[in-house]
């Protein structure tokens, strides 16, 4: 299963967001699930640094992908990221065995 956790603040702004594990829906490297959710946030990624121009925290591992955005969301990185959250939402509604998606404050 692929986990989703996402961080707000106090705002209900995403400040960053965590992914871990494989959908295992198909082979890997021929799993749409699995394809879906990294272009979701892999555009996230690069749209925020990339096309925005800001500051991230970026880790990945054998475990998964870890974003935290450095300084404070404005309404361009939120638009970004929950539109990053409603393709995830959508998946996560077609494939419920495969992602789950949990959301806290900081």
């Amino acid at each position: 299963m692929i986990t989703v956790a996402l961080a707000r603040n106090n705002n209900k702004a995403i400040t960053g967001f965590s992914i871990s594990g494989h959908a295992q829906t198909a082979p890997h490297g021929q799993d749409i699930v699995c394809a879906g959710v990294s272009a979701l946030v892999q555009s996230a990624i690069m749209g925020i640094e990339r096309h925005l121009g800001r500051d991230i925290n970026l880790a990945q591992d054998n475990q998964g992908l870890t974003m935290s955005l450095i300084g404070q969301p404005d309404s361009l990185t939120g638009a970004i990221l929950e539109t990053m959250l409603l393709g995830l939402t959508e998946i996560a509604k077609l494939y419920p065995k495969s992602v789950h998606i949990t959301e806290h404050r900081r």
